[in-house]
C-alpha cells in the first residue's frame, strides 16, 4: 500500500483512538492509606501534646492563685491585728548568743499575734527556735517554733494562748526540732510590753 492510500484510510476511519491511561498500579493505595493514617496518629500526638501543655500551665496558675489569695487572707489578717487599740507591739532584744537580732511581736490577748525576727543565727541541725511566753507567775507557755533563713530572718504566726491572760515578756529559746513544752535551751532573745 502506498502512503496516499495509507492517508485515505485514515482519513476515512477519523483520528485514532485515545486509550485511556492505564490505572495507577494497586501497590499506591496502601501507601496512601499508611501515609494518610500515620499523618492522623502524629495530629492525635500532637493534640494531646499540646493540650498536656496546656492542662499543666492551668494547674500551675491554679496553684499560683490559691498561694496569691493565701497570703492576701494572711495580710488581711496582720492588717486587722494592726488596726486593733487592743494590740501590742512588743520589742525583743538579742541576748548574749546573738547580740545582734532583734525581733517584733504584734500581740493580741483574744486573736494571737505575729512574730518577725532578724539576726538570729542559722540553727544547728536537730535543733529549731522556740517562741516563750512568759506569765503571770513566771509560767512559760510555747508561742510556736520557727526556723530562720539564710539570712536569720524568720516569723511565725502565733495563735491565741489558751488560758494566757496577760503576758509578762517574750522569749525565744534554742530547742530540739518539733520543740518542747518548757524551755531547756539558751535564750536568745528577751521583751517585755
Amino acid at each position: 500500500m502506498s502512503r496516499e492510500e495509507l492517508g485515505d484510510l485514515t482519513a476515512e476511519r477519523g483520528p485514532a483512538p485515545v486509550r485511556p491511561p492505564a490505572p495507577p498500579p494497586r501497590v499506591i493505595w496502601p501507601v496512601v492509606l499508611s501515609g494518610a493514617m500515620a499523618a492522623g496518629l502524629a495530629a492525635i500526638v500532637v493534640g494531646w501534646s499540646v493540650s498536656s501543655t496546656y492542662e499543666k500551665r492551668i494547674d500551675s496558675l491554679a496553684h499560683d492563685a490559691d498561694q496569691l489569695k493565701a497570703d492576701l487572707r494572711s495580710q488581711q489578717a496582720v492588717l486587722t491585728l494592726l488596726r486593733d487599740p487592743a494590740t501590742q507591739v512588743v520589742s525583743l532584744a538579742g541576748l548574749p548568743p546573738a547580740p545582734t537580732a532583734r525581733a517584733r511581736v504584734m500581740w493580741h490577748q483574744k486573736a494571737g499575734g505575729l512574730f518577725v525576727a532578724t539576726g538570729l543565727p542559722a540553727a544547728p541541725p536537730g535543733k529549731t527556735y522556740q517562741l516563750w511566753a512568759i506569765t503571770d507567775g513566771d509560767a512559760r507557755v510555747s508561742a510556736g517554733v520557727f526556723s530562720v533563713d539564710a539570712s536569720g530572718a524568720g516569723s511565725l504566726s502565733v495563735r491565741a494562748l489558751r488560758g494566757v491572760t496577760t503576758v509578762d515578756a517574750f522569749a525565744v529559746t534554742l530547742e530540739p526540732v518539733g520543740g518542747l513544752p518548757a524551755p531547756s535551751g539558751e535564750m536568745y532573745l528577751l521583751g517585755k510590753p
